[in-house]
């Protein structure tokens, strides 16, 4: 059972299609949570888990959740500071990751300072405004939806402001990026600002535990005894690792979860170590 208001269940926001759509169902589902099957559903009620999921455009989670019509959601750190929205980061989620800058026709532009006077296009206006405000430039930006690279090409403005990933598109369209990160931006959890809402306490233990469980493998060994101190230095183990003595004689068990990065160079040092029969499993979810 939940830690929920009875008859009462946790309404998260989920976006129903973009990038961070299928990565926030996946980690739901990992988390032992149903999800649509249907991409035109709506809103999926799960009350053995004390959750409604309510799949809305990306652009409007913030705004639902800053006014209290959902208790939690899941968006981009870009849009839920765009949006102005009262809401606030809960628990950064590890996808989705992107960041912003400033783009223009290449050699062109080559600091911050170039963009006083200058019209800017970008669908995030609230993000440029505010990066504009607490550098002191003065610069008009505007408003535009979708691809902004074409803008500069007609004539509607003389800079973007925009996604960046491999840069790819910038320089097809003859941009270079400028200046200084606007934005680094990744899925978030995100809440009201003020008081949590019932229920919300179980929920987040549950994204964790998969964020964790993504993080890490468990790694089996096993060691000689006068080697435990040694092997142990390598795998300390979330809380500590677990030791257990084998039927031959001198030798032991030793059982810790180990960071999933580095962990074929870990298995390295402990075979060097002497240690033998070294497993790495995955771990599918935890509570730490």
């Amino acid at each position: 059972m939940t830690e929920t208001t009875p008859g009462r269940l946790l309404r998260v926001a989920v976006p129903n299609k973009g990038a961070l759509s299928q990565s926030a169902s996946e980690i739901l589902r990992e988390s032992g949570y149903r999800q649509r099957s249907d991409s035109k559903e709506l809103a999926l009620s799960d009350p053995e888990n004390g959750v409604e999921f309510f799949y809305l455009r990306p652009r409007d989670i913030a705004l639902y959740v800053g006014e209290g019509t959902l208790d939690v959601g899941i968006t981009g750190r870009d849009l839920l500071l765009d949006s102005g929205a009262q809401a606030q980061e809960t628990l950064a989620l590890g996808f989705g990751r992107s960041r912003f800058h400033f783009a223009g026709p290449a050699g062109r532009y080559t600091d911050l300072a170039d963009l006083a006077g200058k019209r800017i296009a970008t669908s995030y206006v609230g993000i440029v405004q505010r990066f504009l405000d607490e550098h002191d430039i003065e610069a008009t930006v505007l408003r535009l939806d979708g691809a902004v690279e074409t803008s500069i090409q007609l004539g509607v403005a003389d800079v973007i402001a925009d996604v960046v990933e491999t840069g790819s598109t910038l320089r097809a369209a003859g941009l270079a990026t400028f200046g200084e990160v606007i934005l680094r931006s990744e899925a978030l959890m995100i809440t009201r600002l003020g008081e949590p809402p019932a229920g919300l306490e179980v929920f987040r233990r549950r994204i964790e535990g998969v964020l964790v469980a993504r993080s890490y493998v468990m790694m089996d060994y096993d060691i000689r005894t006068e080697q435990v101190s040694d092997a142990v230095a390598l795998t300390p183990g979330i809380e500590s690792p677990t030791v257990s003595p084998l039927h031959r004689e001198g030798w032991v068990a030793v059982r810790a979860m180990v960071p999933r990065e580095g962990s074929q160079r870990l298995m390295d040092q402990l075979y060097d170590l002497g240690a033998r029969g070294i497993l790495l499993t995955d771990v599918h979810a935890c509570r730490l």
